[in-house]
């Protein structure tokens, strides 16, 4: 499994682990009862201790988005689109939370913060689009 971990983000390694792992599973990249790597299997290969590994595991179990079998490991849980969804929409909102309430003590006005959010995607659109874009090989 291949995920971009930073010792230069404020954000802890286990927050990376699981924050990505979610975004894999939410966006469908790893479909129900993809089985994921071992505990051990992952800290190696992300050059991270057992224990960064086994929280964020354990996060994703709260979450409900992976389950356990005794004996055999860890799998994605069976998550409908509506769910998925769902989910993805309640993360977004208790992360925009602090950040929009923080705009609206600044002075802020709604329509502002809602002009912003809009440039803000068409920027992350924009990038998106250049990293997928493939140069043609002459």
């Amino acid at each position: 499994m291949i995920l971009n971990l930073t010792d230069l983000s404020n954000e802890p390694l286990q927050a990376q682990i699981s924050r990505q792992i979610r975004a894999k599973i939410l966006a469908g990249e790893l479909p129900a009862e993809t089985s994921l790597p071992s505990i051990r299997e992952l800290a190696r290969q992300q050059h991270v201790s057992v224990i960064t590994v086994q929280r964020a595991y354990e996060q994703l179990l709260r979450e409900s988005l992976i389950h356990s079998r005794r004996g055999k490991g860890f799998f994605v849980s069976q998550l409908r689109k509506d769910e998925k969804k769902d989910m993805a929409k309640e993360r977004l909102m208790v992360n925009l939370e602090r950040p929009i309430l923080a705009a609206l003590d600044e002075g802020l006005a709604s329509s502002d913060v809602i002009k912003i959010v809009e440039i803000i995607i068409k920027d992350i659109s924009k990038k998106k689009e250049t990293i997928h874009e493939i140069p043609n090989a002459k």
